[in-house]
This record gives structure tokens, sequence and C-alpha cells, in this order.
């Protein structure tokens, strides 16, 4: 797996890869499947290896092995721009979208999971059912730019970032490119979030353009669990191995955004997911002086796309 040019098509992959990712993409899930007679979490599992054809030791032996060797290549199919890419990550995103100094978009998703037996509680999200909360960040061409796979459902998508490499990096950024997140995140002059009840016309036009520019994110979340539903239905698998299997998907899904390999029409759409609330605040002059300049950068921001619009 290379970006070189060498990789032309899904066959350029060992076979062990494509046993994988075809695994990934059932429907039936990660090693078992769920069947249709009730509730997605709670109804009866079978194991797809004697359905398959395939014996179980088989299958994992093969996910054991495959991977390893995907997540080894994440840093090269999974790339946040540097600092010194900034401005060419911005004219990237100003060729579809018209947000000023963007070049990406950030939000979180639910991946469900067995109950884990230890601190199985820190699991549970507020919607009840155990998952992980994977941040993620893509950018105008609906390629991620980053994932953070390793939260528990509880935690809070702010509280997720604040602790993220993306933090530090942006936090550290001289130029004045920035990604676009919901209300459930802290403004800052990198992260634009919208108004909360935006009254004046500059207002509503800000909200509508970055409501409009900010859904790409959970538009690749939806082609990444339509790509590989596991992702929608719950992974079997011990919790440390988690991680490994959202990571792979998500660079499976940047290679075949590579390979232009179009999703299958006929595919069930998958619902966006609403946020996490209000921001969890952390008060301390630090992020609180990120606050007041990122109020003021949205402000004049603001009557930018104002002014774009007349």
């Amino acid at each position: 797996m290379e970006d070189d040019g060498i990789l032309k098509s899904w066959k350029d992959l060992p076979v062990k890869m494509i046993v994988l990712i075809e695994n990934l993409k059932s429907k039936k899930g990660l090693l078992h499947r769920q069947t249709a007679d009730g509730d997605k979490r709670k109804c009866r599992i079978r194991g797809i290896g004697k359905e398959e054809g395939v014996h179980r030791t088989t299958i994992c032996k093969t996910i054991s092995h495959a991977l390893p060797k995907i997540v080894e290549k994440a840093g090269i199919w999974i790339k946040f721009p540097a600092e010194s890419s900034t401005d060419q990550a911005i004219n990237e995103w100003a060729q579809v979208y018209r947000f000023p100094c963007a070049f990406g978009a950030i939000h979180c998703t639910r991946v469900p999971i067995i109950k884990p037996s230890l601190h199985d509680d820190e699991y549970i999200n507020r919607k009840g059912w155990c998952s992980l909360n994977v941040q993620a960040t893509c950018d105008g061409k609906e390629r991620f730019t980053s994932v953070d796979a390793q939260w528990p459902g509880s935690v809070h998508d702010s509280r997720i970032l604040k602790r993220s490499n993306i933090f530090g990096k942006m936090r550290r950024r001289q130029q004045n490119g920035l990604i676009l997140g919901d209300e459930g995140y802290g403004i800052t002059p990198w992260l634009l979030t919208p108004y909360r009840n935006p009254t004046t016309p500059q207002e509503i036009a800000y909200n509508t353009l970055h409501k409009r520019e900010r859904v790409i994110i959970e538009r690749c979340f939806g082609q990444l669990k339509r790509r590989f539903p596991v992702l929608q239905h719950q992974i079997r698998l011990n919790i440390d191995k988690i991680p490994s299997v959202i990571v792979s998907a998500v660079v499976l899904h940047n290679v075949a955004k590579y390979l232009n390999d179009q999703l299958p029409n006929d595919e069930e759409e998958v619902a966006a997911e609403d946020h996490d609330g209000e921001e969890v605040v952390e008060d301390n002059d630090e992020l609180n002086n990120d606050r007041q300049r990122g109020q003021q950068r949205r402000e004049e921001i603001k009557n930018i796309i104002f002014q774009l619009q007349l």
C-alpha cells in the first residue's frame, strides 16, 4: 500500500488484507453477525465463519495479521496538513467551498462495541449503549486527515479534542487556517463554531454557510460506515483491538478515495449524529484567551461572508 501511484486497484493488496476488508464491509459484523430479529444491539449472534464456509480460527488469524499491517500505513494515508502546507490546504478547500480560511471540519461519531469487562460504565454513551467516541477531521475532498479512536463513549467531544494531537498542532500554528466544528466544541481562533442564537443578517449568513460546509465531516462518517458496515454494528472484539479496526477502516476509506472507488448506490443511508450539547468548559487563562480570540475572529469572518453574499 503506497501513495506513489503503484497501488492501482484493490487487487494489488495482499490476499489477507482483502479478506479483512471483506469482513469490514460485511453487514454481519467482524467475526460475528447480528440477526435482524430485534434491536441491533440485543439480538441473537451467529458466527460468520460457519455461514461463509471459513473456520473462525482462520478469520481470527487473518484479522490479527492484516490489522497491524494496515495501521502501520496510517501515517501515509491519514495526514493532517503540516503548518508549511496550510495555504495549499486552504486553496484546495476553496476550490469547492467558500468559508474563508477553512481547510477542514471536525466531529465525533459513536462506534458500537460489546460491554468491556473493566470500567464498563465509561463506555455507556448518553443514548444508553456501549460505544467508543471516535474523533476525526477531514479535508474538502472527503478524505480523513486525522482519527482518534481510543475514547469511551461517555467522553464529551470537546474533552477529546483538548487531549488530542490536533489541539496542540492547531494552537501552535501561525497561519490563518481553521477548521469547522459544531457547537459541542469551544470556539478558538482556529476552530470556528456557529452562533447559538443568530439574530442579525450577518450571523444568519455565517451560520448558513458554516452548516452547509461543516456537514462534510458527517458525510465522511456516513461514507465510512456505508463502506464498512461493521462500524454501524457491534464490534465483538476485545476493547484493546477495536481502535485498530477503526483506524484500518479510515485508512481504507482514504485508499478508496485515492482509487476513486465509488460507493454502491443501493447501500442504506447512515443517519447523521447530533452533537454532544454545549461545550464542557474548562476555566483557565489560556483557554479563556483562546475563546475570546475565537469570538473576535468569528465576528470578522461573519462580516466577510455577509459581504460575499451581497
